[in-house]
Parts: structure tokens; C-alpha cells; sequence
């Protein structure tokens, strides 16, 4: 049966220079919005010790040129920010202020058309038909739209569409997946995907347009130059920008094109939930980690496996995967086993287990028994 989902498609703009100034001026509002509603809340609280339940209307009456972008757009910085206390009251950081050209972006919602898109244009509130380039056919309902601009000068729009999608259909496989660093993932059947390693390849170029850039900040701040002002600065600065682009675009189409082949052949994925935030602050291995991008691959395995009707189960990060053996459950101690050592002979069975493969048969087991153990609850047959 057709599922309903939320789809986001990403959508490159090309501005004339009108549209530019008006996304200019929404990038801003939006950010003043933020920065005076969470000053105004932080300074109510230390007079008050009450929430201070501001609205971006009320500031609209002293600062008359917030009239003049999308009121949606500010209207949503209110339910952003919202949000930012509901996460900080549950454990994440305190909201943060935002500065200039950190994240340039602003969103809007679809109201009865207001946002709306055609062959080679997208419609938005206040700007009209903005050029556009679609790397793929849109079908449903707009529900909102977010306009960005990167470091790099480009525009997009992030599209968020309701639309229905058709499971996939039944494998009747499944599969155990352990990350790792050497190899990206080892998967239960044996098979290994090499890490590509996208920061380290780009790793020499990165820093040669990074020390160019650093001479440039010198150059400027030697002839008492604003760096806003500096045009070579600025340009190095976009070039050093690309080279990010172009990293951060190589590992999204590598993991995409991964997940959803992983989803597409199996009906339930077995994956270890690690702690990655704890596992970067490793200062030997924070760089490799984060080059991994082990998080941003259990994501986006996760909301495919639910747009697809497949099950993906995290299995505790404390299991000991890679010292049970695979074939008598046999546990060695982590002395018996350090990391340098990559394949051993169980002392119980004598099987002879490649360190990898081993832990993601335990993985894809460990998945199938908590699976079972859903379902049954799910049925009330406990």
C-alpha cells in the first residue's frame, strides 16, 4: 500500500539581481528576528526568572523595514526558536546567536499556492518565478520552502513535498552491517565497502587553498583592511569554500547511492548504534570519524527503510560484537582481543573469524532476535 511521506528536494536557483537583494534582506530580518527575540528572552529571564513569550510582530512596530520581507518567513524563526528551547529543556545546548554568512537561509510555507514551481522556475511569496534547474520531476504537495545561500554564492531552495511512495518489495534477505574506518561498512555476507575517504583525497588541496587564504587575511590586515573589503580575500575565500562543496556533495551522493541499494535488497538491516559524538573526541581519530560519516549513513538508512516499508534495528552500542564468536557465542575478554588484532581462532570452537565479519553476522543475529521480539509485542502474544 502507498505510503504518505515528506519529501525534501533540493533545488538550484539562479536570482537576478532584485531577487538577490530581496534574499539578501530575508537573510538578514530572519537573523535579526532570531538574535533580538533569544536576547530579549535571555534578558527577561534574568530579570523576571519568567519565559518572556515574544512574537516577531511586536518588533515590527518599532523596526518598520521587517514589513517589507516574508512575514512566514519570520513567523517560522518564532517556531524555530521555539523549538530550540524544547530541545534545551530536554538535554541539547542553550539556542545559540547567529552570525552573518554562517548559514544564509530563511523559510517560507505554501499558502494556497503562494509557493509553487514549473518546468524552469520556482514561485515564491514577494519574489515571483525565480529561474531553477530540478535534478529531478517534483510530484505533490508543497508543504514549505527553505531559500539558502552557500559559501560558495550558490542558491537553493529546499522544497519539502507531501507526496506517496510505493513500498519496495520483499527480499526475503536480511542483513547485519558493522562501520568501520579501513572498510566503510563489512556487511553479514561477507562483502566490504571500501572508505572512500573524500576529506583525505581532497585533504592536500584543501590546505594549499588554505594557506593561500591565510596570506591573504595577512595581506589585508596589514594594509588595515576590512576583510569584507578585500577582494582577494573574498575570492580565495569562495575558492576554498568550493573545495568543501565538492567534498560535502562527493559523500552525500556516495551514501545515498549506498543506502538505498542496501534498502532495496534486504528486509531488515542490523547496524550498531554508536556513539559518535563520545568517539570524535578522540583527537587521534576525530578526523577519520568524522570523514566516515557514520551518523549521516544510520539517517539516512533509517527514513529510507521507513519510506520503503523495510526494518532497520540499532543494536546497543555495549554489545560485544566483535568478541563473540559468531559460530558457539563464545566472549572473549578485550585484553584476548585489541584492536590490532584482526582475525582470531575461537579457543571454544576453533572457528577461524575475520574480525569485521564476525562482529556484523552478531549484528544481523542480535537485529533478527530484537526484530522477533517486536513483532511479538507488537501482536500481544508476549
Amino acid at each position: 500500500m502507498p505510503k504518505q511521506i515528506l519529501k525534501a528536494h533540493k533545488v538550484r536557483l539562479y536570482p537576478n539581481e532584485e531577487q538577490q537583494v530581496f534574499f539578501a534582506k530575508s537573510f538578514g530580518c530572519t537573523r535579526f528576528i532570531w538574535n533580538r527575540m533569544l536576547a530579549d528572552k535571555i534578558q527577561h529571564y534574568q530579570d523576571t526568572k519568567t519565559e518572556l513569550k515574544n512574537t516577531p510582530a511586536q518588533y515590527k512596530k518599532e523596526f518598520d523595514w521587517l514589513k517589507e520581507v516574508d512575514s512566514l518567513a519570520l513567523a517560522n524563526v518564532q517556531q524555530n526558536l521555539k523549538a530550540a528551547y524544547n530541545k534545551f529543556f530536554k538535554g541539547s545546548g542553550f539556542p545559540k546567536f547567529k552570525k552573518k554568512g554562517q548559514r544564509d537561509s530563511y523559510t517560507t510555507n505554501n499558502q494556497k499556492g503562494t509557493v509553487a514551481i514549473t518546468a524552469n522556475s520556482v514561485k515564491l511569496p514577494k519574489t515571483g518565478h525565480i529561474k531553477a534547474k530540478f535534478p529531478a520531476k517534483i510530484t505533490g504537495l508543497i508543504k514549505s520552502a527553505t531559500v539558502s545561500k552557500e559559501p560558495t554564492g550558490k542558491y537553493f531552495v529546499s522544497l519539502l513535498v507531501e507526496t506517496m511512495v510505493e513500498p519496495l518489495p520483499k527480499t526475503h534477505s536480511n542483513i547485519g552491517i558493522d562501520l568501520g574506518l579501513t572498510d566503510f561498512i563489512v556487511l553479514s555476507d561477507g562483502s566490504k565497502v571500501a572508505n572512500p575517504k573524500f576529506l583525505s583525497k581532497l585533504q592536500a588541496r584543501l590546505a594549499k587553498e588554505q594557506k593561500i587564504l591565510a596570506k591573504r587575511r595577512e595581506v589585508a590586515k596589514t594594509a588595515n583592511r576590512k576583510l569584507s573589503e578585500s577582494r582577494n580575500y573574498q575570492k580565495q575565500k569562495v575558492k576554498v569554500a568550493k573545495v568543501y562543496e565538492k567534498i560535502t556533495n562527493k559523500r552525500r551522493d556516495f551514501l545515498h547511492k549506498l543506502s538505498i541499494n542496501i534498502i532495496k535488497n534486504h528486509d531488515v538491516i542490523a547496524i550498531e548504534d554508536l556513539n559518535v559524538k563520545g568517539m570524535v573526541k578522540n583527537k587521534k581519530l576525530a578526523k577519520a570519524i568524522s570523514d566516515s560519516s557514520w551518523s549521516a549513513f544510520t539517517t539516512v538508512l533509517a527514513y529510507k527503510a521507513e519510506w520503503y516499508g523495510k526494518e532497520l534495528v540499532k543494536i546497543d552500542r555495549w554489545y560485544p560484537s566483535s568478541k563473540t564468536c559468531s559460530g558457539c557465542t563464545h566472549v572473549l575478554t578485550k585484553a584476548d582481543l585489541p584492536l590490532s588484532v584482526r582475525s582470531w581462532n575461537c579457543p571454544s570452537c576453533l572457528q577461524k573469524n575475520d574480525r569485521d565479519i564476525n562482529a556484523s553476522i552478531n549484528i544481523l543475529n542480535e537485529g533478527l532476535r530484537l526484530a522477533t521480539l517486536k513483532t511479538v509485542d507488537a501482536t500481544g502474544l508476549a
